[in-house]
């Protein structure tokens, strides 16, 4: 038969770990990360649906690019994001309010999923002219965050010479 002094110690482990489970919360109402917007029939050109958002507080995202000097060429694109953080790999698929990934998109073509803010493109990725490279938000469970019906999404052009 165990001592008092294990036996007390046993309930206090017991105890903390009820507390420690209330406090993280696993139940519907812990106040977590909830899932957020409607999705509409309205698709992107890959076939993933619109999440639409409302105006107010939705997630912004830019993109700034800059050509790197030397040989090799390229350019150092970097984006930011506003009421939106990007989930690391391994994130569950589920839409959870203002979280995701980028797409990064060169002439229309996926060019990268960005989990982070930077990304290099090569320089032999382009041929001679105006290219336009997008950088669009999309939802864990790949659905398109939306406002007003539009993808939340930024674009600038690059002009590769020979």
């Amino acid at each position: 038969m165990p001592s008092l002094p294990a036996l007390r110690a046993a309930a206090a482990a017991l105890l903390t770990c009820a507390l420690l489970a209330g406090a993280v919360g696993c139940g519907a109402d812990d106040d977590g990360p909830r899932e957020a917007g409607e999705v509409l029939s309205r698709t992107d050109a890959e076939g993933h649906h619109y999440r639409r958002v409302p105006t107010e507080d939705a997630p912004e995202i830019g993109l700034i690019v800059k050509p790197q000097t030397g040989p090799a060429g390229g350019w150092e694109v970097r984006i930011w994001v506003r009421r939106f953080r990007l989930s690391p790999h391994g994130t569950p698929a589920r839409a959870v309010e203002r979280r995701g990934y980028a797409r990064l998109y060169l002439d229309g073509r996926c060019l990268a999923r960005l989990r982070a803010v930077d990304y290099r493109l090569p320089g032999t990725r382009l041929h001679r002219g105006t290219h336009h490279l997008t950088a669009r938000l999309y939802a864990d469970d790949h659905t398109v965050w939306a406002v007003a019906d539009k993808p939340v999404q930024a674009t600038a052009d690059l002009t590769a010479s020979p």
